[in-house]
């Protein structure tokens, strides 16, 4: 509801970035083998699904065509999707030393400049820090990418 509520008040643009990336629901579970979404980035690590399937190409390209998306809209910041191997901020869906790490899609916005924000059922939404960098962006008149 709070999503819906700053949508409401602000230009955002829905994406996903499987579905941009030609994966198709439904689909089986992806996880980064290698390393995190920075990883894949450099060609260290790739996603492979629940079947054994590299879906690697697939997620890239998503990421790319997400970006590409924001960019065309003037996007200075990204709310993702909590856990996810595309949009996490902290996915469990890697090999990470830690346990946790980034999704690609929220790699590739956060190396080009993009502030990313992590949108969990569990958390309270908007936060503060969200609301500074909307402010912000909003002084520019840029929109949200969700």
């Amino acid at each position: 509801p709070d999503l819906r509520d700053v949508a409401g008040r602000h230009p955002c643009i829905p994406f996903c970035p499987e579905l941009l990336g030609g994966l198709r629901p439904p689909r089986a579970p992806c996880r980064i083998v290698g390393g995190d979404g920075r990883d894949v980035l450099t060609g260290k690590a790739w996603l492979i699904n629940a079947d054994g399937e590299n879906r690697t190409e697939e997620f890239r390209r998503g990421s790319e065509e997400a970006y590409r998306l924001s960019r065309l809209m003037g996007s200075g910041i990204a709310v993702m999707k909590s856990g996810s191997p595309s949009c996490g901020i902290h996915t469990v869906y890697c090999e990470k030393p830690e346990g946790r790490g980034t999704g690609v899609t929220a790699a590739l916005f956060q190396k080009r400049g993009i502030i990313v924000f992590e949108l969990d059922s569990n958390d309270s939404f908007p936060d503060q820090k969200f609301l500074d960098a909307l402010k912000q962006l909003n002084d520019k008149e840029r929109p949200c990418s969700v």
